[in-house]
């Protein structure tokens, strides 16, 4: 799966950066008329975290290799066009996650709740396929930690997102497929037992969505 998204990521920025709307840097943006509307959609996601974990017990690493379980979610979004081209897309969506390691075995399980807000660049935004890419930040919440290690605690942590996606029309009304790559590079600290268990998680997940939206 990490494979398939980091293609499917190189697909889509392949796609954004050779659109036809790139093809003459010297010819004006034509006015759209798309300045000032909104754009929302429900799209399934997989987050597929791609995890570099360190756990120390009394400052003293334990070595072996960690996995962290994808997740499969819903999600909603809204994108306000503040120009033809330019828009802010804020997402909404929240997934679980468990933690394994092959030293200590079951680490526990985590929600994530990521907001996160990106400016996206829409190269053809009223075109028959509509790519765009996107640069943004991310803030993580964690809560409802399970965990045989007693009082743990992970950090909440601000994040940088990128993106590329592509709109596609159905029909000439307003509907639209959606399929979209981000790569969000995310960090915490963990604690627990009393400060004696801690540990530096760089989960870094990709997260590809698919659906439908509509503009407005």
């Amino acid at each position: 799966m990490r494979t398939l998204a980091k293609i499917a990521a190189a697909l889509l920025l392949g796609c954004a950066l050779t659109s036809p709307a790139l093809a003459d840097d010297a010819a004006p943006m034509a006015d759209t008329g798309v300045a000032g509307h909104f754009q929302v959609r429900l799209r399934g996601l997989g987050v597929i975290p791609d995890p570099n974990i360190d756990v120390k017990i009394g400052g003293t690493s334990i070595g072996g290799t960690y996995s962290v379980t994808d997740s499969f979610v819903p999600e909603i979004d809204g994108t306000y066009f503040l120009t033809d081209h330019i828009g802010l897309e804020l997402i909404a969506a929240t997934t679980q996650h468990s933690v394994h390691s092959s030293v200590a075995g079951n680490i526990g399980s985590v929600w994530l709740l990521p907001p996160t807000l990106t400016v996206q660049y829409h190269f053809d935004p009223t075109g028959p396929i509509r790519p765009y890419a996107g640069l943004g930040v991310n803030y993580t919440f964690f809560y409802s930690p399970k965990s045989p290690l007693p009082g743990i605690h992970y950090d909440d942590n601000f994040g940088f997102a990128l993106q590329a996606g592509v709109d596609v029309p159905v029909g000439d009304g307003p509907y639209f497929l959606n399929f979209d790559v981000k790569k969000i590079f995310l960090s915490t600290h963990v604690t627990a037992a009393a400060g004696v268990v801690q540990a530096s998680a760089d989960l870094d997940p990709w997260i590809i969505g698919a659906g439908v939206g509509i503009r407005f």
